[in-house]
């Protein structure tokens, strides 16, 4: 989007933009769409005329491979990337140039070393960096899976060679990695995408084939391969909690109608499991025999590989029978098989075909934006150097032409045809660029490097970003990038596994208009969940919800042995939820002596955990050891919801075909489940219809939950006190960023029913527009709903993740959320991070083709709500810091969008003073991305609103998000996940930060750093981010400013040496300037701001952020300073000395009498120059400032005293004349004190009247050193960073998560809870937190609908209306005690 440049600025432009990898890239364009046969022979046009098979034909192996260099191109590589350095080319060049006998200064071997020392060592770190990366490939490519062994049967398809890795080169072919055991262990508990060691390595469809076939090479059977052996057109058999090795098309499965479940959350980051079903005409592929049996042939015929994780297309062709496949009877790469015993597939995709690689970027070579300012500024003194020696060139071979006619001696002889005027010229200038070639040292790059390592030892040893529950230590990955993360404007997260923990926490409810918070010492719990047991008892066992059960068996009669689930880690302890006021409410309830006024709220909570307990598609199995009923849910909300019921006494026991089981305080209660109205994304809402069996009535009951506005414009009249005290609540809790559902009921008339389910049951039957049919039949019957309650569910956050979003958001860092959620989770966990504050308005922009464009979408966004902005045009670029919605000096005017649609919020809708926060889908994404002007209205949208939520994403748009800050904005970038789907999210980013969390080590192994939490990311950032940065950039200032003394010095000195390129002072004061005098200050530098300041004043980081310690500006200032110096060293010495001359037997001075002058005080002033650029004088500091002097001293005494028999000495007894010399004692102090005067008075004022805000807390923590700064901000210093406060800023981000799980009580219409426009329907309304996720239309839901269908109509009549009592006397008792119950009090 940046626009294109020009001329010399073009030029380095593509020079700069080179990058190496794609000289390298592993990746190839995706062939076209495949034919995978399978017991059958290639076609004779797959076949060119030699036999072989047609490269197009030919499918990429299966092995994946991160890192970036090979045996064969390391060296290649790795040379092309370190050359990339100006710099580099430079000390190459004046190495080459010694080794001609004419310009040699040192042995030529001696002048190359140090290049080649650097070299080496930065190619060692390099390939160590890379040794891991490949370990960590190894580990995944050798991991194992079952396939059809080729004993009986071949596998036609053909497939490329296995690329050669550096590992695999070096380590021997029969070798293993020691710790793979032990890893595929920790793979299982960790969740790492990694499959598991099976026990043997072979495996049989059935115990007794093996008897009868005892050589095991007679029978079809399964066998070990690992991942990277595995081809197109395998049979594989995965197990429960494998890893899916491909992509591949299922077969057969072990359960009921050939469904399996999948956890996809490295795909797109849900937490619910999916379901998929095997292709209807494989299904009998069942066991390793049918696969091999020759006669079950069959072409499988698919799309050429696509990002498009959401699409696939295909067919099976078995003879002439066609059936068609679809993602639904796919699994992919990076998915887990979960719920399910097994499964049978063909791999149709292999490798870098699969989705998710394919979604994946190219291992990048990355370089910090610091090493990018200094390559002009380098370049910029490589000009310097070469305008220095021409003109020596020109002046000197002026000066022989001049001369040379008149006789002088010393040009005898220069008319010869290599010694005249023109040639001494070149020559003149071969020498100056020897003479002057410290302006660029060598020794900058080896300081970086070890500066650089010692702070990846700095993050790698702080305690505070040690997760010591894992014991795992925060690693810098890629030490070349610790400065980036000192300068970073934008951070783009992943939502699950990254900010979330993956788990559903039952947190709050209100029943009747009584909110039941929980007890503060468990609701406010910390602690792990695993110390939490559980409470719930059935017959004297505990019941416990293993939403990451590897498998569940039936047991008895009520429990089912469908396997259909989400799953968690926490297998048999959970979050319980204990609220003391409900549990005596509910011992209220039943107690025979209760009295009559609290009969209807008891009627309420009974039915309230009745509707958590039956309104749900959760399973149980219960275990055949220990006897404990276990939950099984695709959606981890639901297994919240059902598991909260059950803590408070209503147990869910099970499901036989369609009777429920409930167990409640009171009794055993059965129901009949008739009908499910599905949960959808439109609908917003799941209901169920149930027959209440035994007793006298068998009633009939509609249990429905959903979103709050769904809910309530579906209740009967009446009711508001309670609507008023629930709607209370579910701003409370929205504020608090819990996730909401309303829940409610009615009772139906068996009359009713019956012809509604003969409706409902021909809509679901219908050819066309069923899903309309369906909505219209279900509408029907889900009105005049009766409200029972809301509750609340936190989607429970990592330790201190609000925190951190606060303090990053203070520091001024933009941070976007890009998820594969959907819509109404990411707002929710954007609200609990505190990225959606309470008074926030919500900007929503949808992709889809019922609303409006997405362009028009956009540009109204633009013109209701930031009237004032002008927009851009496409190409240009965007200011690196645009204002946002809440910026204080902006009065943007808040305006309503008028819609036909009637709001539920209320007068004074989006007005909200909490600015904008916009949230995006991958749909409109898809838009968005197509067209140069949706990009960049889109991106000057997202600038100017608080936050941006993208939702719905792939993994391919992550990195397009990213890229398009990083060009668009000019910006730096930090991206964080934790999954395979953030891959190329991280490798996008300027610094990637992988989470070693639940969803594996994929992101961790493509990051730039590693760290186990995303609340270490703030000291990561705040403290050692903004350490390096300072330490790094004040650094290589200095470096440039040291150097250009002793260089002006000598620059100085052509003018008395007739431009001749001859040095002042001795060479080996040059050969030592940068290895022994000035080099241990640099590395000295400190700063006062230390980890406690920065963690208290996130502000301070703006320094960062605006690049304050390096940049042209600063070395420019610098190089100017040391300009200045060399001239007040040279001239005062140098005048000082030849005015008359210093010795006492009146011969002239010597020229190393005063140039030895001029090399000690050029030390001592680069050295003190360098302390004063620090901002604390340590011990350290004081030491490495000093250790140069005295060094340099004692040389000049030592060397001056060495007798030239023992060594070429040109200063032998210089020490006689130099230390009796006044002249040497005097220019010292003067030189000293006038070279430093500017830089004392500009800093001594600067402090003193014009003072910053690093000066300010210094000055602050001198006087008052246990000053909280975090809570009492010093009164002129930082008065700048604060946020002012204005109609679009009510209060901090600091202030908004303080408040989080305090909230005031409002009104349900109070016009400051945060607004939510739908920019696709014009559709305004309060936020509530309504979020609640499940599979929609999925397979498994398919098939219970088919099911209840067949059951009702095929196989049984309707329930006789006349045996079911009606009216107002039988909703009375809905949800009721027993008669029987309350009648006890009597006995």
């Amino acid at each position: 989007m940046a626009p294109t440049k020009t001329g010399l600025a073009g030029w380095y432009a593509r020079i700069a933009a080179f990058n190496v990898e794609d000289l390298f890239s592993r990746k190839r364009e995706p062939g076209p769409p495949r034919t995978v046969f399978v017991n059958q022979n290639l076609p004779p046009d797959y076949l060119d005329h030699k036999g072989r098979v047609r490269s197009e034909h030919v499918y990429t192996s299966n092995q994946v491979i991160t890192s970036k260099y090979t045996i064969i191109t390391f060296i290649p590589r790795n040379l092309l990337e370190q050359f990339r350095r100006i710099a580099n080319i430079y000390f190459l060049g004046i190495a080459v140039l010694q080794f001609f006998p004419k310009f040699s200064t040192i042995a030529p071997g001696v002048v190359i070393l140090p290049l080649i020392i650097i070299i080496v060592i930065t190619g060692l770190k390099d390939g160590y960096e890379d040794v891991k990366r490949h370990q960590s490939d190894r580990r995944v490519n050798h991991s194992k899976v079952k396939v059809l062994s080729e004993d009986y049967w071949s596998n036609p398809n053909a497939m490329q060679g296995k690329s050669r890795t550096f590992v695999r080169g070096l380590v021997p072919k029969g070798s293993k990695l020691p710790s793979l055991q032990n890893l595929f262990k920790r793979a299982l508990n960790a969740g790492e995408e990694l499959s598991r060691t099976p026990e043997t390595e072979i495996d049989y469809d059935e115990v007794n084939e093996r008897d009868r076939f005892p050589d095991g090479k007679t029978m079809p059977h399964w066998k070990n391969v690992i991942w990277e052996d595995v081809r197109v057109g395998d049979f594989v058999k995965l197990y429960n909690d494998e890893p899916l090795p491909a992509d591949i098309l299922i077969c057969a499965t072990s359960e009921d109608e050939n469904i399996a479940f999948v956890e996809t959350k490295n795909l797109d980051g849900e937490t619910n499991l999916k379901s998929r079903n095997a292709v209807p005409a494989l299904t009998h592929l069942r066991t390793a025999a049918a696969c091999a049996d020759s006669r079950t042939s069959f072409q499988v015929k698919c799309d050429r590989p696509d990002t498009n994780m959401y699409r696939l297309n295909g067919n099976v062709a078995i003879d002439e029978d066609v059936s068609p496949v679809d993602l639904s009877m796919t699994l992919l790469r990076g998915t887990v098989l979960r719920n399910t015993e097994w499964v049978i597939g063909v791999v149709m995709y292999t490798g870098l075909d699969t989705k998710i690689v394919l979604n994946s970027g190219v291992t990048p070579s990355k370089r910090s934006k610091v090493e990018r300012q200094m390559n002009p500024q380098v370049f910029i003194n490589l000009l310097l150097l070469a305008a220095m020696a021409t003109v020596c060139a020109i002046v000197d071979s002026s000066l022989e032409r001049q001369y040379f006619p008149l006789g002088a001696p010393w040009l005898y002889g220069d008319d010869l045809s290599d010694d005249n005027p023109r040639i001494n010229g070149l020559v003149t200038w071969a020498f100056s660029l020897l003479t002057f070639q410290d302006i660029v040292p060598i020794s900058l790059y080896i300081s970086i490097e070890f500066v650089r390592t010692c702070q990846a030892a700095f993050i790698y040893f702080d305690a505070d970003i040690w997760y010591e529950k894992t014991n795992q230590a925060t690693i810098a990955r890629s030490w070349n990038l610790s400065d980036d993360l000192g300068q970073i404007e934008y951070i783009f997260s992943d939502k699950t596994g990254t900010l979330t923990q993956n788990l559903m926490v039952f947190r709050q409810c209100s029943i009747g208009g009584r909110a039941y918070r929980g007890d503060p010492e468990i609701a406010g719990d910390d602690r792990d969940l695993d110390e939490v047991k559980a409470s719930s008892i059935i017959d004297g066992q505990p019941v416990n919800v293993d939403l990451w059960r590897t498998s569940a068996q039936s047991s008895n009669g009520t429990a089912t042995t469908e396997h259909q689930g989400t799953t968690n880690k926490q297998s048999k302890d959970g979050f319980h939820f204990r609220d003391s006021l409900l549990q005596e409410d509910l011992e209220e309830a039943h107690n025979p002596d209760a009295e009559p006024e609290s009969a209807a709220h008891s009627r309420l909570l009974n039915g309230f955990f009745t509707v958590l307990s039956l309104c749900h598609t959760v399973l149980t199995s219960v275990d055949p050891v220990t006897g404990e009923i276990q939950y099984k849910s695709q959606s981890p909300d639901e297994a919240a919801l059902v598991q909260a019921a059950a803590d408070v006494g209503f147990v869910f026991q099970g499901k036989d075909k369609d009777i429920l089981t409930l167990k409640t305080p009171a009794e055993v209660e059965k129901y009949e489940l008739l009908n499910i109205l599905e949960f959808t994304s439109a609908r917003k809402r799941m209901s169920v219809v149930l027959r209440k069996l035994g007793g006298d009535d068998n009633r009939l009951f509609l249990l429905t939950k959903g979103a709050d506005n769904v809910i309530f414009e579906r209740l009967k009249s009446g009711g508001e006190d309670l609507k008023r005290e629930t709607e209370q609540h579910l701003n409370e809790f929205a504020n608090g960023g819990l996730r909401t559902l309303t829940l409610a009921f009615k009772v139906i008339n068996e009359d009713e029913y019956e012809t509604w389910n003969h409706r409902y049951h021909d809509a679901i039957v219908a050819m066309d527009d069923r899903e309309a049919k369906i909505e219209a039949v279900c509408n029907e019957l889900e009105t005049n709903l009766r409200l029972l309650g809301a509750t609340a569910i936190e989607d429970r956050l990592q330790d201190g993740v609000p925190e951190a979003i606060a303090d990053l958001k203070r520091a001024g860092i933009k941070i976007w959320v890009a998820t594969g959620d959907k819509l109404e989770t990411a707002i929710a966990i954007g609200r609990s991070t505190n990225l959606v504050e309470p008074d926030s308005n919500v900007i929503i922009v949808r992709g889809n083709n019922q609303g409006h464009p997405v362009l028009r979408q956009i540009r109204h966004a633009m013109e209701k709500y930031f009237p004032d902005s002008e927009v851009v045009a496409p190409g240009a670029r965007l200011p690196r810091s645009s204002t946002s919605s809440r910026d204080g000096d902006r009065n943007i005017p808040l305006q309503r969008i008028d819609t036909s649609v009637s709001s539920i919020a209320g007068s004074g809708n989006g007005e909200r003073p909490g600015g904008f926060v916009l949230v995006i889908d991958g749909d409109a994404l898809l838009d968005v991305f197509s067209d140069e002007n949706n990009k960049s209205l889109m991106l000057q949208l997202a600038t100017l609103c608080e936050g941006v939520i993208c939702c719905r994403v792939s993994p391919l748009q992550k990195a397009l998000i990213v890229k398009l800050v990083k060009e668009g904005l000019g910006a730096m970038t930090l991206a964080i996940g934790d999954g395979a789907n953030d891959v190329s999210m991280i490798q996008a980013a300027d610094v990637g930060v992988g989470i070693s969390g639940e969803e594996g080590l994929q992101a961790v192994n493509s990051s730039d750093y590693a760290i186990a939490q995303f609340r270490f990311l703030k000291k990561l950032l705040l403290v050692h981010g903004h350490w390096s940065y300072a330490r790094n950039g004040t650094m290589l200032s200095n470096f440039f400013y040291k150097n250009i003394v002793p260089t002006g010095i000598l620059w100085w000195f052509q003018i008395y040496s007739a431009w001749s390129g001859y040095y002042v002072f001795d060479y080996t004061y040059i050969l030592f300037w940068n290895s022994l005098w000035t080099i241990a200050p640099l590395s000295g530098l400190a700063f006062l701001t230390g980890s406690r300041v920065l963690m208290e004043l996130p502000e301070l980081y703006h320094y960062g952020r605006k690049g304050y310690w390096f940049g042209i500006k600063q070395f420019l200032i610098f190089m100017f300073d040391g300009v200045v110096q060399s001239a007040v060293i040279f001239f005062i010495t140098l005048y000082t000395y030849t005015s008359t001359t210093s010795r006492t037997d009146g011969y002239d001075v010597y020229i190393y009498e005063f140039s030895t002058t001029m090399a000690v005080s050029a030390v001592m002033v680069a050295n003190m120059f360098t302390g004063f650029t620090a901002t604390a004088w340590t011990a350290w500091l004081f030491f490495a400032v000093f250790v140069g002097i005295v060094m340099v001293w004692l040389f000049t005494a030592i060397y001056a005293a060495i007798v030239p028999a023992n060594t070429v000495t040109a200063l032998y007894g210089n020490n006689h004349y130099l230390f009796t010399s006044a002249y040497f004692w005097l220019c010292l102090p003067i030189t000293f004190l006038v070279a430093l005067a500017p830089r004392y008075l500009a800093k001594a004022w600067k402090f003193g009247f014009s003072p910053d805000d690093i000066d300010t807390v210094r000055w602050i923590r001198k006087n008052d050193p246990h000053r909280n700064l975090a809570t009492k901000y010093p009164p002129s210093g930082l008065a700048a960073m604060r946020r002012p406060s204005s109609a679009a800023s009510r209060r901090s981000s600091h202030d908004s998560v303080a408040s989080i799980g305090r909230m005031p009580t409002r009104p349900s219409m109070d016009i400051r809870s945060a607004s939510r426009t739908d920019m696709s329907t014009g559709i305004v309304s309060v936020d509530r937190g309504f979020d609640f996720m499940t599979e929609e239309n999925g397979v498994a839901m398919r098939r219970i609908q088919t099911n209840l269908s067949e059951r009702r109509f095929g196989s049984r009549e309707l329930v006789d209306s006349s045996q079911s009592p009606k009216g107002k006397s039988s909703r009375s008792r809905m949800f009721s005690l027993r008669r029987s119950l309350l009648k006890r009090k009597a006995s």
